[in-house]
């Protein structure tokens, strides 16, 4: 960590599957989860693919890091990121590594870095394989971090009532209950994670997993001290009522 006890973060972006539209929101995003001390973008600079980037890189202070395509059909970038990573993890200065790109070649590489003990913050497109999500501890989709991105009600509304989601929830309520069924907010968020890295209110069209659960009407609240500012909440499964037809 830094002196300021904040998380020192790698930051490798795979320019050949990413888009630049996102590049403030993902350092948002990042800086929840620490200081980004190293940010590197992987790319041949030599044509004109990434020319939106170039005009982003000095003012967001991202090195580039020049990759020839040497040879038709293959990715040159994603070899030159996984060697800087590996690299960068033998250093032992980090505490975690965010790996930008909607490609399934990274599973590997964020795996091995969870085996050495640092978390991997993984941010791709919605059409990114499932394996390299699950690779990571947190994976976010970057339609989120568009500052465009608007979500329609109608799309919000269809999510809510997935039975998957209902699902995910309820079980992560019940999994980290008390004896007396209610459940902190923070560790049902947290078991979510656990079992789906890719998880986020924003894909439902909410900011916080609070609101997401109440507006699915199937759980009650309560919080710790309802005249403080900062009180602690707690969730529990609605008990259906006597007589309740099922």
């Amino acid at each position: 960590m830094n002196p300021n006890g904040q998380k020192r973060l790698a930051v490798l972006i795979d320019a050949d599957n990413s888009q630049s539209q996102i590049i403030e929101g993902l350092l948002d995003e990042i800086a929840q989860y620490g200081v980004a001390s190293v940010k590197r973008i992987y790319g041949d600079w030599t044509g004109t693919q990434l020319k939106g980037w170039k005009n982003l890189l000095l003012e967001h202070g991202i090195h580039p890091m020049q990759q020839f395509a040497y040879t038709t059909g293959k990715n040159a970038t994603d070899t030159a990121m996984i060697i800087d990573a590996m690299d960068l993890l033998y250093t032992k200065n980090f505490d975690g590594f965010c790996i930008v790109s909607s490609d399934s070649d990274f599973t590997r590489l964020a795996s091995r870095i969870r085996e050495s003990g640092l978390m991997v913050y993984g941010f791709g497109e919605q059409k990114t394989p499932k394996a390299f999500m699950s690779a990571c501890d947190k994976f976010t989709y970057t339609e989120n971090l568009r500052l465009d991105k608007t979500v329609r009600k109608e799309e919000v509304k269809k999510a809510v009532v997935d039975k998957r989601l209902e699902s995910l929830l309820r079980h992560a309520v019940e999994d980290t209950a008390d004896v007396s069924g209610w459940s902190y907010l923070g560790t049902i968020g947290q078991n979510i994670l656990n079992k789906t890295p890719e998880f986020d209110p924003r894909n439902y069209g909410y900011r916080k997993l609070g609101e997401l659960l109440e507006s699915t009407e199937l759980f009650d609240f309560k919080s710790s001290d309802p005249f403080s500012t900062s009180q602690a909440v707690y969730i529990r499964c609605k008990r259906k009522k006597r007589g309740a037809r099922r």
